[in-house]
C-alpha cells in the first residue's frame, strides 16, 4: 500500500528527532568527558556537602573555601606568636631557676614569681635606683652575695635565690615577709614588725605572692 503524504512527513520528522537526540547525546557525552578531564587535571571533586552539584559548582565552592582559610587563620596565628614569644622568654631561664631552687631548697615558682615582677625576664633590666638584672639586685646586696656580674643570668638568679633563702630563714618560712624584706630590706620589716607601710612594698608583696600561688 502506498504511504500517504502525511505519513511520509511523520516518518521524516521522527527520523530527524532521532538524529537530533543522538547528536545531543554525543555532545553531552563529549562535554562531560571534557569537564571530567579538566577536573582531574585540577584534582577537583564536587562539594562533599552536596554530591549532586556539578563539577563547576564543586570548583567554585572549593576555591571559595581555599581563599577563606588564610583569613580565618590569621588572627589565631598572630595570637599564637605572641604567646610563643613570651613563653620562650620565660622558659629560656627555666633551667637556671630549677638549678638555683634545688641548690637553695626553694620552690622554683617563688623564684619565677620574683623575676616576673622584678624584670619580666629581661636580664639587662636596670632600675633608677641601680638594681640590675633578672632579680634586680642592688650593688651592695650583690657584693654581699658574691655576685660579681649582675647582668650574668646565672649569677643573678643564684644570688637572688640565695637572698630569698636567707629571708625565709630569717622570718621562719613566712613568704610574704620574705618578699617584703626582698623589696624593702629586712631592716624595715623588723622596724615595722611586718610588711613596711611603703606604697611600693604594699603593692609588691601581694602581686608577687599571688603570682606564686597561681603559677
Amino acid at each position: 500500500m502506498d504511504l500517504s503524504f502525511l505519513q511520509v512527513n511523520n516518518i521524516h520528522a521522527l527520523q530527524m528527532r532521532s538524529n537530533i537526540n543522538k547528536q545531543q547525546n554525543i555532545f553531552q557525552s563529549m562535554f562531560s568527558s571534557f569537564l571530567q578531564e579538566q577536573m582531574d587535571k585540577l584534582d577537583i571533586n564536587p562539594s562533599p556537602t552536596n554530591p549532586s552539584l556539578s563539577g563547576y559548582s564543586g570548583l567554585f565552592l572549593n576555591q571559595a573555601s581555599f581563599q577563606a582559610a588564610p583569613i580565618s587563620q590569621t588572627p589565631v596565628a598572630k595570637a599564637e606568636l605572641k604567646v610563643s614569644t613570651l613563653s620562650e622568654r620565660e622558659t629560656q631561664f627555666q633551667p637556671l631557676i630549677e638549678s638555683a631552687a634545688k641548690k637553695y631548697n626553694l620552690d622554683p615558682k617563688l623564684i619565677y614569681s620574683v623575676i616576673k615582677h622584678e624584670s619580666n625576664f629581661n636580664p639587662q633590666a636596670k632600675s633608677h635606683a641601680g638594681a640590675t638584672g633578672l632579680m634586680q639586685l642592688m650593688p651592695a646586696t650583690a657584693r654581699m652575695l658574691n655576685v660579681h656580674n649582675s647582668l650574668d643570668p646565672e649569677q643573678n638568679i643564684n644570688g637572688g635565690a640565695k637572698y630569698l633563702r636567707q629571708m625565709l630563714d630569717r622570718y621562719d618560712g613566712n613568704i610574704q615577709l620574705a618578699l617584703a624584706a626582698y623589696n624593702a630590706g629586712p631592716g624595715n620589716v623588723d622596724k615595722h614588725g611586718g610588711i613596711p607601710p611603703f606604697k611600693e612594698t604594699q603593692a609588691y608583696v601581694p602581686k608577687v605572692y599571688n603570682t606564686y600561688l597561681t603559677t
